[in-house]
């Protein structure tokens, strides 16, 4: 059984930035899609990013662009999320996601899921 623990959220001032981590343990993490995905008070579920298994490939939402970098260590079956300029309507749960088929650029699909790391940024 794969299990993905978050970490690394919090409060944090408009313009601040934040880490997130999701530590994986149970399966072939350098074979998984990963992605991290939000869920804001009142709203949808909102894809924020993935990436390949080798880490070759990315894809953003638009919202996020040039502001949040995710990445990923094989070797420690972690994917990363660098939240940088802050913004209050980035203000989620913030969960990440597994695929065991190596998928990251769809927002379905996931076999595997955190239970989330709230993020707060106050305006």
């Amino acid at each position: 059984q794969v299990q993905l623990v978050e970490s690394g959220g919090g409060l944090v001032q408009a313009g601040g930035s934040l880490r997130l981590s999701c530590a994986a343990s149970g399966g072939t993490f350098s074979r998984y899609g990963m992605a991290w995905f939000r869920q804001a008070p009142g709203k949808a579920r909102e894809f924020v990013v993935g990436i390949s298994p080798t880490s070759l490939y990315t894809n953003y939402a638009d919202s996020v662009k040039g502001r949040f970098t995710i990445s990923r260590d094989n070797a420690k079956n972690t994917v990363y999320l660098q939240m940088n300029n802050l913004k209050p309507e980035d203000t989620a749960v913030y969960s990440c996601a597994a695929d065991a088929g190596g998928h990251f650029n769809s927002r379905f699909g996931y076999n595997y899921w955190g239970q989330g790391t709230q993020v707060t940024v106050s305006s």
